[in-house]
């Protein structure tokens, strides 16, 4: 009975690898819940009750879950994918002879997944905290943590992000530099997430753009959405310019920022910056299109 559940558990994750559906799909869904019932049936659910030298079932329990989390982040489904990661996490805490990296090829995968999802959410303590456990996990520590595609890229862009280089960050997410496409699925929340904060540095740096500026500057595809974006920030468009909120206001914003790092106008200074770098990388953009 064993032999057989297990094999029949081999041919699905098998499919499921080959097919790269979204958990979605009907046939994703219940081969995933099929692959689910014959793990409980050989009382594989986690690996406390695996026998450490039976590799085989240790393998064939990791890739179900592994590909349950892929289907999920292809359906952009945050929880069930959360819960992927979670069933997911003992098995890649098993020493290396058991079941080293080199046994692993969707490890990286995963777990870069996995930031780049609490960095869109905003879960910034998260994020550093499963980094620092990674870096202590890895032999190689955070220079080969770096230098993987998969870990090395939500590493970069919350690095860009945090020093206000969005024009870096825009640059990453372009469909040829994410780095296979179950990652792309992140960049539409990326991309609000980076016009916002490109709009409150746009505020805090000036009191109006030129309309035209303002498209390259958010990466919106029309005046239209422009015009659709400055109606959801309360901004004024008169004579082809956008006004910002009054000076008051500004100011208001400006007292509140005295908490943090800097001044008034070192953060204006900043957003200044970070303004005329992205201004910069669009225009380049436009050149080359």
């Amino acid at each position: 009975m064993s032999g057989s559940a297990e094999q029949h558990l081999q041919k699905i994750t098998h499919s499921l690898k080959t097919q790269s559906l979204p958990l979605s799909d009907p046939q994703a869904s219940a081969a995933l819940r099929d692959a689910k019932r014959r793990l409980l049936q050989l009382n594989a659910l986690t690996p406390s009750t695996i026998p450490s030298q039976n590799t085989a079932l240790l393998t064939l329990a990791r890739e179900t879950y592994e590909q349950g989390a892929l289907a999920a982040i292809r359906a952009k489904d945050a929880d069930s994918f959360t819960r992927y990661v979670n069933q997911l996490s003992p098995f890649y805490e098993l020493p290396p002879d058991i079941l080293g990296t080199a046994n692993a090829p969707e490890r990286n995968k995963v777990t870069g997944l996995y930031l780049l999802l609490l960095l869109t959410q905003g879960l910034y303590d998260k994020f550093h905290s499963e980094l620092e456990a990674l870096t202590t996990r890895e032999s190689g520590g955070a220079t080969n943590i770096e230098n993987d595609p998969y870990l090395g890229y939500p590493i970069k862009l919350e690095r860009w992000l945090m020093e206000g280089s969005y024009d870096r960050v825009w640059k990453a997410m372009k469909k040829g530099e994410v780095p296979c496409e179950e990652y792309g699925v992140f960049s539409d929340i990326l991309t609000s997430q980076i016009r916002s904060e490109i709009a409150s540095s746009s505020e805090r740096a000036y009191p109006s753009l030129p309309l035209a500026s303002t498209k390259s500057l958010l990466f919106l595809d029309s005046e239209g959405a422009v015009v659709d974006f400055c109606r959801s920030r309360n901004w004024t468009i008169k004579d082809g310019h956008i006004y910002f909120p009054s000076a008051a206001t500004a100011a208001a914003a400006a007292t509140d920022d005295e908490d943090g790092e800097g001044g008034p106008q070192e953060q204006q200074e900043l957003s200044k910056m970070v303004i005329q770098n992205t201004l910069g990388y669009a225009r380049e953009l436009e050149t080359i299109v």
